[in-house]
Parts: structure tokens; C-alpha cells; sequence
């Protein structure tokens, strides 16, 4: 099919990448059924012994261009694309231009904004568009019929706007550069199809990816893959706590200790594995093989989960339902699955072996079920039943099987594709399983950004008995990272310390020693890096903890040192003797007030303030065992697992904003934080009147209320709140007078 030239290519930038130390991934989609790609490196899964199929890639009866998709570390993929665009020359590689789409709730806010609404007003009508159906968005219009609200209102006071969002759905809103795509050409791309300069200066096709593929060029697509790099960083991490060294490519595949940190759904940070509706199934499922991974991967969707496949797959894995078979013939084939039709390649290996297809025929039989073309599908059956006669099929039992390899098809997914996903599933079980502290350092430090993860992360470390320790201007380093079995902070998820503070602490102290403390630290570093925020951040969140000297101590004779600091600095520039420098240093350092620290709750507000989050405590801890009898939810299971009906959470107010309606009523919007997770939070005006007091109070609350979720946030809309100081009090059944 003349694409060898294609073939090397990518073999040539995915090797190059990883002799430049830049994780790749073992493959995903189709690719990972070619032997070629495999024995190139393009892939790293076997095909022959994981039952991929060469022909699901590319087939003699179907041509098509090959399509390998490539996953590389975030934080090397822009390197791969520049080696592309050095080798093969700058006017012939580009980025492709993709377009975005006005869709329902987009339409809806953008004719909002322009007919002067407020944002609140027009979210409210947006979030009344009925949320995806298995990946589907549904149009204004559909939405009209489903939604009783939305029509109401599009007859009445929003039939402006309404009319005006129906014109414009549908219509391209932006450009924007593709996720992934690039394209290479032979010649100047100039000279084949329009091109634009992006806001970031690389150049991008004006046309999108279906057009750049008609006119004959070829795109390779270069995706990042963030959990690439947390499997990298977490192998440094062990190679430099451990003196170990990994290659996550050499993991035996049939680890016991994996499989168990699997069945006990301790999945925090595993790969396509970490939601709670996997989890369950998975522990549901009790993997003991990596097939079991491969299926578990493949069934999770919700095709699969509604038809029961699902509960077929488990209770014939467990034995509590028997394994039958239409034919003997399909045992081969469907044995791994316990006799249920997984995936497309078993469609394809079906109608070979049932009906003397070749693979290149099966995988046409396998898209037009996918596709359900009637036409193609009526040759199809002829063309099966007829096939399995010759083979001694009966032919009643030849439809039904045929009827059968067509209801399964619609939910069929492609095994290469979940077995590639599947390998780095277990790369990040194995390192959770083998190495937690170091594989939960590395996960945290890619997660730094995103409040909710570190939160769930502490949580899970906490859970699992791993110490979590503060920075620490002596033992941080930029990431979180890996010491005596305990994870410490990174200086990089300090609020305000930047890359350059962080570079001259860090450089400082391994060029001249540790530090003694504050006063030494700011006689060495770059003031102008290492800044008063910098350092008042440092304090509050315990850097300094080491000194023994209390964090309020620190605070408050801040001023005196950061100003004998910059006459040092400013002596040592001009080369002049200062009257103070170093003895005016040793004076602050020497003269200690020996004033106590802040009281606890101050000490944990300065905290959350430079960390985001509650790290030494938390203000809810102290009514653990109020909270127990009262059987309240954590935010992080409210929000992973969604239900119509009450829940009750209690946590600390942050974020509070106060608002009016239409009306003039005062209502108010707040983040309630406990010590899993976030979640906004919204008291209507009739709720408000009545919990003013209690939301103003900054004490912990008890909120009772319902969640209102969808594919995109969950709100909880309170019905109820008193603080915790309340609740106990109430409950208390004894009183103890010192």
C-alpha cells in the first residue's frame, strides 16, 4: 500500500524521542494490532500474544491512510514537534487549524452577553440544556422538547433570546490549533493550502483535519499524556531515593501485589481507573490477569453497562453463571471473555472462523454492524449465513449467531486500543502498589494546580499511612518529593513562590550549605526573587519550622530582616564595608521575642492561605466524633457519586460572595471546603434570611442540602445550615467544668 515511507517516519521521531529521555506510550488505538509497528518500537505491546489484529489497522479490502496516534510526556511533546520541524524543514510542517463550534449552552451565553444579561442569568438557562448522552450533545432544539423549563421560558421572556441561539447553533464560534494534529508535507505547505500564524508564533493550516487529508497531505498526530509523566517522574524519584532503577516496560504482567491493590479499589492516581463507578467494578470484577484489565477498560461505557454486560462478564468470571457457547467453534475466539463478545476483533475472528471470511472482509462485516448500513448489512448476513452452511452450521443457528455478533457489535470496542490503555493502567498500579510514596509524590506534583486533586491525594496518603511533610526551605525541592517514607512538599505549590525564588533557595543551598535560618536564608538569596510575599508565605505555611522558632515570631520581625538584608546585599554590590551587614543580621537573629504561635485556627487560615489548602489540621478534625454520629458525607464522594435525594456535609466557607437577584433579594455563593474536596455552594434568598448569621460566622458548618450535578460541575443548593459549635452542643450529653 506504498506506506513504509509513513511508517519510518514515525518510527523515526518516536525513537528520537526516546533516546532524548522522553517517556513515550506503548501505543494506543489500532497501531497497537500491527507487527511492524511493534517490531519498529513504535508500540510496545506484543500483538500476537495480547489477540490484536493487523487488519482492524490497516486492510487490502478497505484502504485508508494509517492512522498511528502517539502519546508523549506533556512536558516533551513540544520538543518531538521541533525535531519534526528541524529535520523536515520549517515550511513543510504545521499544525493543524480546528474549529469550534457554537453548541447550545455556548449559543445561549453568547447571545446572552450581547443582549446585556447577566452571566448568573444566562448560566441558569444554559445548564437547563439536558447534559451528553454517551458522548452526544443535544441541540437547542431538542432540548426544547425535553426540558419543560427551557420551552416555558423560550415562549415567554426568553423568546429573544431563544429565537437569536437557534440561528447562530451550529455556526464556527473560533479557530484554535489542534490538540494533537501535524502535518508534513513534501514541499512547502505554502504552496498547497492557506496557512495562518497562531498567538504563539508556529505556523498553522487554515484548512481543519478533514479538508488537509482530502487534498493528500498526511497528519501524525502528537498527543501529551500527563500520566506519561508522572510514571516518569515517579521512576526518577525511586532511582533517587532508592538507588533503583525502572523500566516501566519491564513490569512483570502478572504481579499479584498489583492485582490486589486493584481488588481493594485503591485506585487514586491509576490510569483510566480512578473514577468511582470503575472502582466499584473493578473491585466488583477482582482482576487477577492483565485480560481481566484489557476487559474492564473496554466494558466501562455506557453501551456496555446498560445492555448488562457488565454483571454477565463478573458473575461468569466468578462462576456463578455458566459459560455457554451458540457453536464450539466460537470457544477459541471467546474463551479469554467468558463466551461474551467484548471487542471488535472478536467480531472479526468470528465471522473467520465461523464463516471463512478473511480478516480484510471481516473487518468490513465489522464496520457495517458498527455502522448499522441495512443495505451492506442484508449482503452481510446472506454472505455469513451461506459461509457458515459450508462449515456444517445450521442455518437457524448461523442467524442467531449472526443476530447475536450484531447486538454485540454496537458495544464492541477496539481491544488494541484498551489493551494499550490497559499496559499503562497497570505501569501506574504496579508503581502505587511496589512504590506509593514515591508514585503519590510524583502524582501530587503533577497535580499541584488542581486544589480538589491535592486535597484528594492528601487525603488518600493520609488513608494509607504515609506522612505528608510541610516545605521545608532545607529539604523541598520544586516538586513534591520522596524522603525516610514520607512525601514532602514542593516549594512550587507555595502560593507565590516562583520558579526563579524557587531556583535561588534551591541553588543556594546545594552550592553552600543548608540554611540556619530566616535571617541566613535572606543574607544569601536574591531578594528580588525571594521577595516579602515569598517569604511571608515561606512562614505561614512552616518553611521555617525547622528554627524551633514559632511561625508568628518569624512574621512579625520580618520587616527588620528583610530590611538588614538588602543594606548587606546593597553593601556587598558596591563593594563598600556596611555599618551593618552581618552583625546586623547575627543582632535580629540573636534578639527573639519568644512570642507564643498563633492561636490554632490563625495558625491554619495563614496556612490555607500560602498552601491552599489545610495541611497541619483542620478546623473540622475537632468534631470528628460529632460528625461520625451524625453519619455526614464527604464532598469528594457527594460529587463522585450524584443522587436527587438529601446530603449532609459539613466543612469551613471560603469564597464568599454576596449577590442580589432580579428581584433585589440578597442571596449568597460560597466554596464549602472539608478535608477531601470543594464543592460550590449556593443559599437562595428565603434560605439566606434565615442563615446569614451562621455563614458570616467563619466557624465550620453543617450544610444540608441536595446536589445539583452535571457532566460539568456539581452545586449544592442548601437548604439548611448551623455551625458545628452548634450541632455538638446540641448533641452533648455531658458537660465538664475545669
Amino acid at each position: 500500500m506504498g506506506f513504509a515511507g509513513y511508517f519510518l517516519v514515525v518510527a523515526d521521531f518516536i525513537n528520537w524521542a526516546k533516546s532524548q529521555g522522553i517517556p513515550v506510550g506503548p501505543g494506543r488505538g489500532s497501531a497497537a494490532g500491527s507487527l511492524v509497528a511493534f517490531a519498529l518500537k513504535i508500540t510496545e505491546i506484543d500483538p500476537i500474544v495480547h489477540k490484536l489484529l493487523f487488519e482492524r489497522f490497516l486492510n487490502p479490502d478497505r484502504i485508508s491512510m494509517p492512522d498511528i496516534d502517539v502519546d508523549f510526556c506533556i512536558n516533551g511533546r513540544d520538543k518531538v514537534i521541533q525535531y519534526v520541524v528541524e529535520k523536515y524543514g520549517k515550511e513543510k510542517v504545521a499544525q493543524i487549524a480546528t474549529f469550534g463550534t457554537l453548541k447550545a449552552k455556548a449559543a445561549i451565553k453568547d447571545v446572552g452577553r450581547v443582549l446585556g444579561l447577566s452571566f448568573a442569568e444566562t448560566d441558569r438557562i444554559a445548564q437547563l440544556i439536558p447534559p451528553p448522552r454517551q458522548g452526544f450533545d443535544y441541540s437547542l432544539s431538542d432540548s426544547i422538547k425535553m426540558e419543560p423549563k427551557l420551552k416555558e421560558y423560550a415562549e415567554n421572556e426568553g423568546k429573544n433570546l431563544i429565537d437569536l441561539a437557534l440561528k447562530l447553533e451550529g455556526l464556527n464560534r473560533h479557530s484554535s490549533t489542534h490538540a494533537a494534529g501535524v502535518v508534513i508535507g513534501d514541499r512547502p505547505l505554502n504552496d498547497m493550502l492557506p496557512m495562518m500564524v497562531d498567538k504563539d508564533g508556529k505556523d498553522v493550516t487554515q484548512y481543519a483535519m478533514k479538508y488537509v487529508e482530502k487534498i493528500g497531505l498526511v497528519k501524525f498526530d502528537f498527543l501529551g499524556l500527563k500520566t506519561l509523566t508522572v510514571i516518569d517522574t515517579a521512576i526518577k524519584l525511586i532511582e533517587s531515593s532508592r538507588n533503583i532503577k525502572l523500566d516501566p516496560n519491564l513490569f512483570p504482567l502478572d504481579d499479584a501485589k498489583t492485582f490486589n491493590l486493584l481488588c481493594a479499589g485503591h485506585t487514586v492516581g491509576v490510569f483510566q481507573l480512578e473514577s468511582t463507578g470503575i472502582t466499584d467494578m473493578t473491585m466488583r470484577l477482582k482482576p487477577s490477569k492483565f485480560d481481566d484489565l484489557v476487559a474492564t477498560i473496554a466494558l466501562y461505557r455506557p453501551g456496555p453497562l446498560d445492555a448488562g454486560m457488565v454483571d454477565h462478564y463478573i458473575n461468569r468470571k466468578h462462576g456463578t453463571e455458566v459459560v455457554q457457547y451458540m457453536h464450539p467453534l466460537m470457544e477459541e475466539t471467546l474463551k479469554d471473555t467468558y463466551g461474551i463478545i467484548v471487542y471488535q476483533e472478536q467480531i472479526m475472528q468470528l465471522a473467520q472462523n465461523l464463516a471463512g471470511y478473511s480478516l480484510g472482509e471481516a473487518d468490513i462485516l465489522r464496520r457495517a454492524m458498527g455502522k448499522k448500513n441495512p443495505s451492506e448489512m442484508e449482503k452481510q448476513r446472506e454472505r455469513f449465513v451461506s459461509g457458515a452452511i459450508k462449515n456444517k452450521i445450521d442455518q437457524r443457528l448461523a442467524t442467531e449467531i449472526f443476530d447475536q455478533m450484531e447486538t454485540f457489535a454496537r458495544y464492541g470496542f477496539n481491544r488494541s486500543h484498551s489493551a494499550a490503555y490497559a499496559m499503562i493502567s497497570y505501569q501506574t498500579a504496579y508503581l502505587r502498589a511496589h512504590y506509593p510514596v514515591e508514585f503519590m509524590a510524583s502524582l501530587m506534583s503533577h497535580e499541584m494546580d488542581d486544589s480538589d486533586k491535592v486535597l484528594k491525594n492528601i487525603s488518600e496518603c493520609k488513608k494509607h499511612n504515609i506522612p505528608i511533610l510541610p516545605p521545608d526551605v532545607n529539604e523541598s525541592f520544586a516538586n513534591f518529593s520522596a524522603t525516610n517514607n514520607c512525601i514532602r512538599f514542593g516549594l512550587s505549590a507555595v502560593k507565590g513562590v516562583g520558579e526563579k525564588a524557587v531556583h535561588s533557595i534551591v541553588s543556594e543551598r546545594q552550592e553552600n550549605g543548608s540554611f540556619l535560618g530566616l535571617e541566613d536564608l535572606v543574607s544569601r538569596v536574591d531578594l528580588h526573587s525571594v521577595n516579602r510575599r515569598v517569604l511571608e508565605n515561606l512562614i505561614k505555611c512552616g518553611g521555617f519550622d525547622f528554627t524551633k522558632i514559632s511561625r508568628r515570631e518569624l512574621f512579625e520581625r520580618l520587616d527588620d530582616v528583610i530590611k538588614a538584608g538588602q543594606n548587606l546585599h546593597r553593601s556587598q554590590n558596591t563593594n563598600q564595608i556596611s555599618l551593618f551587614g552581618d552583625q546586623e543580621i547575627n543582632k535580629i537573629a540573636i534578639k527573639t521575642s519568644n512570642r507564643p504561635e498563633w492561636p490554632i485556627n490563625q495558625k491554619l487560615f495563614f496556612e490555607r492561605e500560602a498552601i491552599g489548602l489545610y495541611l497541619s489540621g483542620h478546623p473540622i478534625e475537632k468534631y470528628a466524633s460529632a460528625l461520625k454520629s451524625i453519619g455526614t458525607q464527604n464532598i469528594l464522594y457527594v460529587k463522585s457519586n450524584p443522587s436527587k435525594y438529601g446530603v449532609t456535609i459539613a466543612g469551613v466557607v471560603t469564597s464568599l460572595k454576596l449577590k442580589n437577584t432580579k428581584k433585589g433579594n440578597r442571596y449568597a455563593s460560597f466554596i464549602l471546603e472539608d478535608m477531601t474536596g470543594t464543592i460550590e455552594a449556593i443559599v437562595w434568598p428565603e434560605i439566606y434570611i434565615q442563615a446569614a448569621q451562621v455563614l458570616h460566622s467563619n466557624s465550620p458548618i453543617l450544610v444540608i442540602g441536595k446536589v445539583d450535578s452535571n457532566d460539568e460541575r456539581s452545586t449544592l443548593i442548601v437548604d439548611k445550615m448551623e455551625t458545628l459549635t452548634d450541632v455538638r452542643d446540641k448533641r452533648a450529653k455531658q458537660a465538664i467544668i475545669d
